[in-house]
């Protein structure tokens, strides 16, 4: 038997890097994966590459409505939720003296009020026992120029896991995060620094790191994949480092 023979799952920002790997883990250990993105171009190679027991859903995760459609296109599909990852998230950094405050709002809207959201909704859709993952960062530890927002948003989201572990442990549903280092994933590219500013942060970042080298999103989906089973059934409220001992060794 697998470890999720059976069960319905549901990816935000699944369509590509972290997401995908863990749609990919969820796949091959026997779920029904609905996968969350803007872009119907990437959904569309995502659910050919998942397959069958796949299916792909186009929105937007600031937007109330699209989360609405989300949830009840995949109880029509497929039923109620079992594994709800909430892994979307957007990377840009600016120095605090250069924020502003529409950049301020874009980056709260995606990363947390867009995961707090999802998660709120995705409520009333989950199963008794369900697992609910959430990503956060390494940057939400330490301070790492032009990250405020990046690691504020990311530190709400660790201290979001903590509270909904308490509120849903009546229904046996358990709430983590896992906390990803440098991964190679296209959310690296986008965090908006030039292309060798870029190349010399990811070689500093790398020299921190105690394996020497940035993550893949394989790596970060099989964390993910423990705290979506059984394997996991005794953790919740609790944050899954997956960084390679960055500024820990």
């Amino acid at each position: 038997m697998k470890k999720l023979d059976g069960k319905v799952a549901v990816i935000t920002g699944g369509s590509s890097g972290m997401g995908l790997a863990a749609a990919q883990e969820f796949v091959n250990s026997g779920a029904k994966v609905v996968i969350f993105g803007r872009g119907q171009e990437a959904l569309d190679a995502a659910t050919t590459q998942l397959g069958a027991n796949s299916y792909a859903v186009k929105g937007d995760i600031t937007k109330q409505g699209d989360l609405d459609r989300l949830y009840a296109e995949t109880t029509a599909k497929f039923g109620k939720i079992d594994v709800l990852f909430i892994n979307v998230g957007q990377g840009k950094l600016a120095p605090i003296a250069d924020t502003d405050e529409a950049f301020f709002d874009s980056m709260i809207d995606v990363n947390f009020k867009g995961s707090y959201f999802s998660l709120q909704k995705g409520i009333a859709h989950l199963n008794d026992n369900a697992s609910v993952v959430i990503t956060t960062s390494w940057l939400n530890e330490i301070g790492f120029g032009g990250s405020s927002l990046l690691s504020a948003s990311k530190a709400a989201l660790r201290s979001l896991v903590r509270v909904a572990s308490g509120e849903l442990a009546g229904r046996g549903i358990r709430v983590n995060a896992v906390s990803p280092g440098p991964i190679g994933t296209p959310f690296w590219g986008k965090i908006g620094l030039p292309e060798d500013v870029l190349n010399g942060a990811a070689a500093a970042i790398t020299e921190q790191t105690a394996l020497k080298r940035f993550g893949n999103p394989e790596e970060v989906a099989k964390a993910v994949l423990f705290l979506a089973s059984s394997d996991s059934s005794y953790v919740t409220g609790e944050e899954i480092a997956v960084h390679g001992g960055i500024n820990a060794v």
